[in-house]
């Protein structure tokens, strides 16, 4: 069997394979809570066969959505919402973790396929952002900066919404420390100019990142396993490097992590990225230190062979995609089967099995 299509165990959850689907924002929630679009959406993915399924950027708090139309597990009618998906997914063999999230200052925002832009005034539903400090990403409101007792709030945040998402039943909590969201907008001096605690050095900057890690470990016990998503590089000059990005993953595990989820960019408009196939593995591999951190992949990875070859050549543990199980949902049948595995197939599906 390859690598791509072996079990991997962490902590007490065994995944049936490596490769994974992305958390990708719907932009289709009411009042935080998934809708149908969600289960259908989220479910055809553990039919094609991935191991893991990842739920959306989720919000911690109202004002920690990305638009108006994100999910949120801030309430009980939210996690309530979220038990049925999860059920949907596990009774078709995969695995489901849910991305925790706060949007920072580019919350507020329209979604995709809005005719405006920017970030979505208050009498249009939209709300006043936070940030580390008091510095707007291009084109978006200016955020009020944080003080103590609210950096504080979104500690207890994440928290609360750990244990809902456990009551809900997911196997996975990933936590969303990149993107250029309120977290990464912490690790990064381009977004980061405190004087306090939270600022300044490298530790003081990814201070919030590990005490939310430590608050999300502790509501997970020793049993569910804690992803922390990095973009590894802001891909912009003065910004957050690779170099960085490797000792922070070293010490979000030595706070409770089991997996660092290695993307890049998003913190500031003028980023400039050069993107080609796998463009992020070798960023996962920096971060994986040779085995001793474990990581996954992500960036345009779509072949079974390409997945494979990420993991044969030691640059991550695992494999998340995104565009491509938009395109294919499907896309684990037809990896497992370009690599010559055998992998189990939906018995509905059973007629169209390649022979």
């Amino acid at each position: 069997m390859s690598l791509l299509f072996s079990p991997l165990t962490i902590r007490s959850l065994t995944l049936r394979n490596r490769l994974w689907v992305s958390p990708m924002c719907m932009y289709s929630a009411v009042d935080g809570v998934p809708q149908e679009w969600h289960h259908t959406h989220l479910a055809q993915f553990a039919s094609g066969g991935a191991g893991l399924v990842v739920a959306e950027a989720t919000a911690v708090v109202a004002e920690g959505r990305i638009s108006p139309r994100d999910t949120g597990l801030w309430n009980d009618a939210q996690r309530d919402e979220w038990r049925p998906i999860v059920d949907a997914v596990h009774a078709r063999g995969a695995r489901i973790g849910v991305q925790l999230a706060h949007a920072g200052r580019k919350a507020s925002t329209w979604w995709p396929w809005a005719q405006e832009h920017g970030s979505v005034p208050a009498g249009d539903g939209g709300w006043t952002t936070v940030a580390p400090s008091a510095i707007p990403f291009e084109g978006f409101a200016a955020p009020d900066a944080l003080d103590a007792t609210a950096i504080a709030g979104v500690i207890a945040a994440f928290a609360s919404a750990a244990r809902r998402a456990l009551d809900a039943g997911f196997d996975v909590l990933e936590i969303h420390g990149a993107h250029g969201y309120l977290l990464h907008q912490f690790l990064s001096p381009l977004s980061n100019r405190r004087e306090d605690a939270y600022g300044g050095s490298l530790q003081n900057r990814a201070r919030l990142l590990l005490e939310v890690t430590e608050a999300v470990r502790r509501i997970a016990g020793d049993e569910v396993p804690v992803f922390v998503r990095i973009s590894a590089t802001d891909h912009a000059p003065g910004g957050f490097t690779p170099d960085e990005a490797a000792i922070v993953a070293d010490w979000a595990v030595a706070h409770g992590a089991d997996l660092i989820d290695v993307s890049s960019g998003g913190l500031v408009a003028h980023q400039r990225i050069e993107v080609h196939p796998g463009y992020q593995v070798p960023l996962a591999a920096a971060v994986r230190q040779g085995g001793r951190i474990p990581s996954s992949a992500v960036g345009l990875l779509t072949s079974g062979a390409q997945a494979e070859a990420v993991l044969a050549e030691g640059s991550a543990d695992a494999i998340f995609a995104g565009r491509e199980w938009l395109r294919d949902s499907h896309f684990g049948l037809r990896a497992a089967h370009e690599l010559g595995d055998e992998i189990a197939w939906p018995d509905q599906y059973l007629r169209a099995r390649w022979r």
